[in-house]
Parts: structure tokens; sequence; C-alpha cells
């Protein structure tokens, strides 16, 4: 057969083609290099406890992309190794997990590499991933099966029921459900945002439930009284009804707006004073508080007195005290008070004005006379300070005694820390009443009947004292003189 030039060019134009395409599909589709020579290729060994359903030729993806296949799934002494071959140039942290998932229902699993850190050196050939490093999906017969006995276990018609109340619960609620959706997804999103907030949230929750526990006594208490009160208006909802229905006419009713009318000379001075108590109460809330709770207190310790002699045979079953007299112990404070030139003497049945300024003792507030005076009660706007007046407490100042002597010391119109006693407010108004005229005072000897007049000369006179009495008792020392 003779061949014209023409063909031979034909032929080896044909030739030509064909290589290249043979050369482009060995080289670029079916990989043959690779596969015989394992160029632009690295192998990695996969440890599994089981296939999973990996087959050879599977894909293997890092971050969504196809980074290689499964070159083989042969078994091992402690479970299945699958073989990876991974493309050169593309580096994969060597820290990292490898899962085996499925691309659909029907299976076409798959192997997703995910790093764990990504500055961990990168995969090299022949390294190993180990079986605590991979995981494989579960058995989907074994899901089928679990899922159909758990569906053969309910019974027939209880699902059919569950299924038709879920469908009138959310039937026709597919906006309303699209809501919920969209706002758990913001919520999410803005939980995100605000992460460390919300776990310092969780973190101090735990104080917040333990008082939720600590007080659950008292939450059952008030429950149990709730209780009872919706029992109560339940049992007598007929009562409450007419009270309620026939209010509106009570409240206009005559005698009613002519009870309004006798109380209105008295009532608006009985509110107005009630609001001034109010507010001494709101002053003076901490001191009712504690009061409050003391008093429980002091009275079962008050009963616990009578306990003593409850099952005696004594014919008095009453409190059991002891009366002790501590009489001058400790001595009567008169530090703050009048001078004794003008105290009024005791037997006096009169009443005279209250003389201006405050009397009070004025020794330190850490002595041991009158220690529930004046001087020491707390001031109720500052914590922590006492005080013997409201001035002094909102003050700057401190409280200043006078001295810390038994007697008194000093003039009182010029005493140690300078200031007047009693002190006078500035604003007061003056007074008519003549101070009390001095008293001399002297000592007496009554043994010799001596003692030194206000001249400064000596008298003597021996009927000032009286001869002690024979056979005196202590009764009779604490009565009245004869006349």
């Amino acid at each position: 057969m003779h061949l014209t030039r023409r063909m031979l060019i034909q032929l080896a134009v044909f030739a030509v083609i064909a290589l290249t395409a043979i050369a482009v599909m060995g080289l670029h589709f079916l990989k043959l290099p690779a596969k015989w020579f394992g160029v632009g290729r690295y192998s990695v060994t996969m440890q599994l406890p089981e296939t999973g359903g990996l087959y050879s030729t599977g894909n293997v993806t890092y971050r969504g992309v196809e980074v290689g296949r499964v070159q083989s799934v042969r078994l091992s002494d402690s479970g299945v190794d699958a073989i990876l071959s991974l493309k050169s140039g593309i580096d994969i942290p060597s820290d990292l997990r490898a899962e085996v998932h499925s691309q659909s229902a029907i299976g076409e699993q798959y192997v997703d590499l995910m790093p764990r850190d990504g500055t961990a050196p990168p995969l090299r050939d022949g390294d190993v991933i180990p079986r605590d490093r991979t995981s494989v999906p579960p058995d989907i017969n074994a899901l089928l099966d679990a899922a159909n006995s758990g569906l053969q276990a309910i019974p027939r018609e209880n699902l059919k029921t569950a299924i038709d109340e879920a469908y009138t619960a959310v039937g026709g609620l597919g906006p309303q459900l699209s809501d919920i959706v969209k706002g758990s997804t913001t919520l999410a999103i803005d939980a995100r945002t605000n992460l460390d907030p919300l776990i310092n949230l969780i973190d101090n929750a735990k104080p917040v439930l333990d008082s939720q526990v600590q007080t659950s006594a008292a939450i059952q208490a008030w429950a149990s009284h709730i209780e009872t009160v919706t029992g109560e208006l339940k049992a007598n909802n007929d009562a409450v009804a007419g009270v309620i229905d026939q209010g509106g006419l009570v409240a206009t009713n005559e005698q009613a707006r002519n009870l309004i009318e006798r109380l209105k000379p008295t009532l608006p001075v009985i509110v107005a004073n009630l609001a001034s108590i109010g507010q001494v109460a709101v002053t003076y809330q901490n001191d009712i508080e504690q009061l409050l709770v003391l008093l429980p207190h002091a009275v079962s310790e008050g009963q616990a007195t009578f306990m003593a002699n409850a099952n005696t045979n004594q014919a008095y079953r009453g409190e059991y005290l002891s009366f002790n007299l501590n009489i001058n112990l400790p001595p009567a404070c008169t530090t703050g008070f009048l001078p004794a030139q003008q105290q009024r003497i005791p037997n006096l049945v009169d009443y005279p004005e209250r003389p201006p300024g405050d009397l009070y003792c004025r020794t330190p507030q850490d002595s041991p006379f009158n220690v529930r005076g004046a001087r020491n009660i707390p001031c109720e706007t500052v914590p922590g300070k006492r005080a013997p007046t409201v001035k002094l407490c909102e003050s700057d100042q401190n409280y200043v005694p006078l001295n810390d002597g038994y007697n008194w010391k000093g003039d009182p119109n010029a005493t140690l820390s300078g200031q007047p006693v009693p002190d006078v407010p500035p604003d007061s108004p003056p007074t008519d009443v003549p101070p009390p005229a001095l008293v001399a005072v002297s000592e007496y000897d009554p043994a010799t009947g001596r003692y030194v007049g206000p001249d400064g000369r000596r008298y003597t006179q021996s009927e000032l004292a009286q001869p002690a009495k024979q056979n005196s008792t202590w009764q009779s020392m604490l009565l009245p003189g004869e006349p």
C-alpha cells in the first residue's frame, strides 16, 4: 500500500495529538506519576479502631478543601490503618485530629483533618496520626436499629396523639417559630460578643444560688402563707366579691360622707403628727429594727426567770430574782451638771423652769460614770460617731469632756474646755429668772465643833453634829431623821 505524502502528514499530526492527549490524561487526570512514582505526594498513616465505612480513593479534606486521597485501608494488630496520600506544598499542622465523616446519607465517607494548634510543625512523609486523635462515625445500621426499637416501644396510639398535639401546638405558627429562631440566633451572637461578662456572671452566680438554698425555709414559709391567704380568699369568695361589688356604693353612701366630714377637723392633724413620727422612724430605722430583733430575746429571757421555781413547793412561784443593793457603784456623775452652789434642795416639791442649755454627764466617753448617758448616744446620720446633741453629731467637731474626776472641777463659767456650763445656745431667749444665791460651804469637824466661816475667821459650835445613835440598823440609816 502506497501512502501519499499528505496521508503521512495527517498520520503524524494525529499521532502527536493522541500522544498529547494520553500524556495530559495520565499526568493531570489519572495522576500516574504520583501513583507510580509518588511525585508531588507524601504518605501519612491514620490509625483507626475500625474502618467506619472508609474505603480507598476516598477524599481527604483540610478546612473544607481536598488535599489528598485515601490510598489504601488495611488491617493492623490494633485495628485499621488508613494510608493517606496528601499533596505536597500544602502545610498541614501535625497537631490535629482526623475524623471520618459521611458525605451523604448513603455513605461516601471521607477524612477531615482538623488542626488543634496552627503553630505546630507541618506533616511529613511517614508521619502517623495516633488512634487517640482519630474517630469514626457510629454505625448507621446500629442507629437505625436503635431508632426502630425505640419507635416500636412507643404505643402507636400515644405516638399518634403526641404528633397530633404537637401539630395543634405549633400548627400555623411558622412566623412565630421563625422569630424564636432568629431571636435565639441574635441572643447567641450577643452572648458571644459579651462572652467575658457572661462567663463572669456564671462564675459569680454560685453565691446568689447558695443564698436561695440557705433561705429555702423562708421561701417555703412565704409560699405556705401565700397558699393560706389564697385559700381563705377562695373559701370566702362570695364575701370578697360582695365587698368589691358594694365598695363603690359604700364609698358614695351618705353615711360615709358624713364620717369623712366628722373626721376633717382632727384627721389632718393626726396625719401631720404621724408624718413627723414617720420622719423620726425613718431616721431611727436601724434602732427600731434592732429593737424588734432583740425584743423576742428579751421576752424569752424575762420568761425564763419564772422557770427557776416553777415546780417547787414554795408558796410564791413568781419571778426568781436577786435584789442586791449596789449603792454608789459607780458614784453618781456630777461633772457637767449645775455646781453644788446652784443645786436645789432635794425635799422641795415645786417645779421651776428647766435651766437653759444642755445638762449631761461630761466625763470622757470611756469613763465608768453614766455609761448610758447622753454623751454616748450613737449619731444616726454619722455611723461610728457618738455625741450628746444632733448639732455636734452633724458637725466636724468631736466630743470634749470637761474633766475625768469624780467631782466638779473649776469655775462653772470658765471650765477647762473653755465652754460655759450649762451650754446655752446663742439663739436661746433671755430669761428673767434670777440665778440662785450662792451658798457658802465649809468643812466642819464634828469632834471639836470648829469650822472656818466665809470671813476667814474660825468658829466653834458643837451642837451642829448629833451624836451617833446606839443600836442603829441599816434600815434606820436609810430612813429620814426625826423632826
